[in-house]
């Protein structure tokens, strides 16, 4: 990238240090969401502290990164608009979540699974650039940043991580294990970028968490689309709803994602024909 480098990160920010070294990572092989984790990043600095002067300097030089992020990619659409880049970054950060699911239910237990659910956490906080986050993905979020903490602290004490969901509600032992871990996580300092970063993991209870197998994903066999039995009155906000739709389903298929395709292709059939969601 042609920016200069950032200065240190003043201690202020340090919330959204995983953020700049998601995007870090992800610069060369998905150059669109690292610019969204880098003004989410920028974003949230200037909330926390735009007036002093190293934050000022280290925000200055975030936002010449991405001026000059947006010059190298503004002929992409992704980056030109908003939706667009909504549908990507969403995809990308469920597909992290479906993969590192798919190895959590599979009893895969490694690193790389436990990156991929923080990470995937990681990227739906990035999604509040574009707005409120849909109750599914805060749940998504939440489950995700809770899995990476329980299966790090397993591994790290030698024990077998249950695979899927865990039902907390009165079992004191493993709730206080889980307060426990992430107590010790909130002190975890990752040595490189290759190994799991488990920084500002929230000390909430996460009891009552379930996401069954499959909640996350849509399912297979698509779902009966009511038919328009009478004129419907569509709104300027029905057929925004209805393109975002179709551009999610879109970004879907470059990743080869048929089924999210089908479901948000669904979604936007159902709301063209009924007038409703």
């Amino acid at each position: 990238m042609a920016a200069s480098a950032l200065p240190p990160l003043p201690p202020q920010l340090k919330s959204i240090q995983h953020h700049l070294r998601t995007a870090q990572e992800l610069d060369k092989r998905e150059p669109v969401v690292a610019y969204y984790c880098r003004l989410y990043a920028m974003q949230t600095g200037m909330k926390i502290d735009s007036k002093t002067p190293e934050c000022r300097k280290f925000l200055s030089k975030l936002m010449d990164q991405l001026e000059a992020m947006k010059k190298q990619f503004g002929d992409n659409e992704a980056i030109t608009q908003e939706i667009v880049g909504s549908a990507h970054v969403e995809n990308y950060a469920l597909k992290m979540f479906l993969y590192a699911d798919n190895e959590d239910r599979a009893g895969q237990f490694h690193k790389n699974m436990i990156k991929s659910f923080y990470t995937a956490s990681l990227l739906i906080d990035v999604l509040t650039v574009f707005g409120e986050l849909s109750e599914e993905n805060a749940q998504h979020r939440k489950y995700a940043r809770w899995k990476a903490a329980y299966i790090h602290n397993c591994l790290k004490n030698g024990e077998t991580p249950q695979p899927g969901p865990i039902g907390l509600e009165g079992e004191r032992k493993k709730r206080g294990r889980l307060l426990s871990m992430v107590e010790q996580l909130n002190h975890h300092h990752p040595s490189s970028s290759s190994t799991y970063e488990a920084n500002n993991i929230p000390t909430s209870n996460y009891t009552g968490v379930h996401i069954p197998p499959g909640a996350h994903a849509p399912a297979n066999t698509p779902a009966e689309v009511p038919h328009n039995t009478g004129e419907v009155r569509l709104t300027p906000e029905d057929f925004a709803r209805a393109q975002k739709y179709c551009k999610y389903a879109g970004s879907a298929l470059q990743y080869e994602d048929v089924s999210t395709a089908v479901q948000n292709l669904q979604k936007a059939l159902k709301l063209l024909i009924t007038g409703r969601e």
